[in-house]
């Protein structure tokens, strides 16, 4: 299995596309030239969406091929794309755990602090609070902490790329390559490789999706598998 994780925030009409040139991305890299398609794993496009991306009130929206001729026969393709909603009400027709994780996601930052009575909202209530406590990694939760208010109000303003450009300077690069890596080391051993491709990095979009896996990330194997 292999998946790809990203956050939306704000409301984005090309999700379906964007799903399949994820998978193909995923396809390309995971079977070499001269092997066999059945080497081909399942893939899994996951949006985690701060509001309704299809307007049903729903917390997990889940998309698979099918015939239109015969709906309950399935193309078996192995592709899977799941869109998450913060904004769902059918609690009752998904696992609870899920449901506290996404209402973890909408809180604001004074709602993010209380008790979701879920063993998962805990471990990453503790990675944000031993970040914010670090004194060494403090300026930079900061920059973290206003690139996703940023990101939340994007809607309101002329858009993330706009916001990122001029709010971030070119000597902000480094120090959120430097955050990646202090946030990555808190959860054990970064590969001179994994550093390097880090500090390779000069988008500025493609930094702050490393920051937020980053922060979400379990481990360093599970950072990886998701951005790489």
């Amino acid at each position: 299995m292999h998946y790809n994780v990203e956050m939306q925030v704000r409301q984005e009409w090309q999700l379906g596309k964007r799903t399949r040139y994820y998978h193909s991305q995923m396809d390309m890299e995971l079977l070499g030239s001269g092997e066999s398609y059945e080497e081909l794993p399942d893939t899994y496009v996951i949006f985690i969406c701060d509001y309704d991306p299809f307007g049903s009130k729903k917390y997990r929206y889940t998309f698979e091929n099918m015939c239109l001729e015969e709906s309950e026969l399935k193309l078996v393709d192995g592709m899977h794309s799941v869109f998450l909603s913060t904004h769902g009400e059918n609690e009752e027709e998904v696992p609870i755990e899920l449901v506290r994780f996404l209402r973890y996601v909408r809180a604001n930052l004074n709602e993010s602090t209380e008790d979701f009575e879920d063993t998962y909202v805990k471990r990453l209530q503790e990675s944000v609070q031993n970040i914010k406590k670090s004194r060494e990694m403090g300026e930079r939760y900061m920059i973290l902490h206003e690139m996703l208010k940023d990101e939340r109000e994007a809607g309101k303003q002329e858009g993330l790329e706009k916001g990122l450009k001029e709010g971030l300077k070119e000597g902000r690069k480094e120090g959120l390559q430097e955050s990646i890596l202090d946030i990555l080391e808190e959860k054990g051993e970064v590969s001179e490789e994994l550093r390097m491709r880090i500090l390779n990095e000069k988008d500025l979009n493609v930094l702050k999706k490393y920051v937020q896996q980053a922060v979400k990330a379990e481990s360093i194997h599970h950072f990886i598998k998701v951005i790489f």
